[in-house]
């Protein structure tokens, strides 16, 4: 059994963390994703992204689907920053594109 604690904002009820970050980094978020649901914490995410699709330092996800989209969900991800009691940026390698200081700035 994994000795991870377990994290509270509110008796009785879990925080929650929206990761933000470059969807560059599906496996990143993926792995941060695991990490935290194992100690407790609900994670919301970017929902887009298919990592055998996406190859490391390739290009934006929703991009590729054109920029109403990728506008549409930079939206969505905002709207799941509101419900969360924090944020945590997956800087990978040092990278924050554009859309990630939006979401920064909106946090």
């Amino acid at each position: 059994m994994l000795d991870i604690p377990i994290l509270f904002c509110q008796p009785h009820r879990p925080s929650i963390v929206c990761l933000c970050g470059s969807t560059r980094f599906g496996r990143e978020f993926f792995r941060e994703s695991w990490k935290l649901a194992l100690r407790g914490i609900i994670v919301l995410s970017i929902d887009f992204v298919d990592p055998s699709e996406c190859a490391e330092g390739g290009g934006h996800a929703a991009e590729m689907l054109g920029q109403d989209v990728a506008d549409r969900l930079d939206d969505l991800h905002k709207r799941k920053i509101d419900l969360a009691d924090t944020i945590l940026v997956l800087n990978v390698g040092g990278y924050i594109g554009n859309s990630t200081r939006s979401e920064i700035a909106y946090a």
